[in-house]
């Protein structure tokens, strides 16, 4: 896998995912706080092949949905993931639920998972 986009507000929880997709076999991470500075990064971005995206990125601000959107409207061709720490009756979850061509994972994400998803083409978990 060449490049993976995290988008996380949590600056740790950021490095420590970097790190470990990194250490699975992603070449690169292309890390962003922020919508904005995603957008930003908007040639890094666009050459990734897997975006992990924090549903809630804060109060007042965009959102992981708002990522996903601006994702798909400037042609990114990679897997989207999101990720979450609500409930799924949260009103940003159930919006992401209804987006069939992404998957949701629930934090804490266990590394195996995550993992699978940068060795296994498909993202499918497999020990």
């Amino acid at each position: 896998m060449e490049r993976v986009l995290v988008l996380e507000d949590d600056n740790d929880l950021r490095a420590l995912l970097c790190e470990l997709l990194v250490a699975s076999g992603a070449k690169a991470c292309v890390s962003a706080g922020s919508v904005a500075e995603m957008v930003g990064l908007k040639d890094q971005v666009l050459g990734c092949e897997l975006a992990l995206l924090d549903v809630n990125l804060g109060s007042g601000v965009p959102s992981g949905l708002d990522a996903y959107q601006w994702l798909r409207e400037n042609g990114f061709g990679g897997r989207i993931v999101f990720l979450t720490g609500h409930a799924r009756s949260h009103p940003l979850v159930r919006k992401a639920y209804d987006l069939t061509q992404a998957r949701i994972l629930s934090k804490p994400v266990d590394a195996k998972v995550l993992m699978a998803l940068v060795r296994n083409p498909d993202g499918s978990f497999r020990s």
